[in-house]
């Protein structure tokens, strides 16, 4: 089964370019929106390997929907213990925001905006596997 990756930004064109490159040299799919609401539904429908979220988002923050995310997904997916790692989106005014909840278990770093391919690469190379070249 292809690992799923639920990516939650605001800005469209910072979503492409994520969900371009991760399926370019990721072995994955990418599910994304704009909206924290229809992240958690999505979440609580389809299982996913990783999780990118915004910290600022227009109706609650990314921490705040993982943290909500972190209960319910397990309830929503019999036999998984723990929702998926999460890797945070931000911008220079974050920082702050950041530092607060990096001790979690699950947060597996933060990508600066705009988005820097070899970061994303770097973050993510431990979750999901490499792309295989067609033969």
């Amino acid at each position: 089964m292809t690992p799923r990756v639920l990516l939650v930004e605001e800005s469209l064109p910072f979503r492409r370019v994520i969900r371009e490159a991760l399926t370019a040299f990721r072995d994955c799919e990418v599910d994304d929106t704009p909206s924290a609401e229809h992240a958690f539904e999505m979440a609580l429908w389809k299982e996913y390997a990783l999780f990118i979220f915004s910290l600022p988002l227009p109706v609650m923050s990314g921490d705040l929907l993982d943290r909500l995310l972190a209960k319910a997904y397990p309830l929503a997916h019999p036999g998984c213990h723990t929702a998926p790692p999460v890797v945070y989106l931000m911008r220079s005014q974050d920082k702050l925001a950041f530092q607060s909840i990096q001790r979690d278990a699950r947060v597996r770093g933060s990508l600066e905006m705009p988005p820097k391919l070899d970061q994303l690469l770097a973050l993510t190379e431990k979750i999901l596997p490499p792309r295989t070249p067609p033969v």
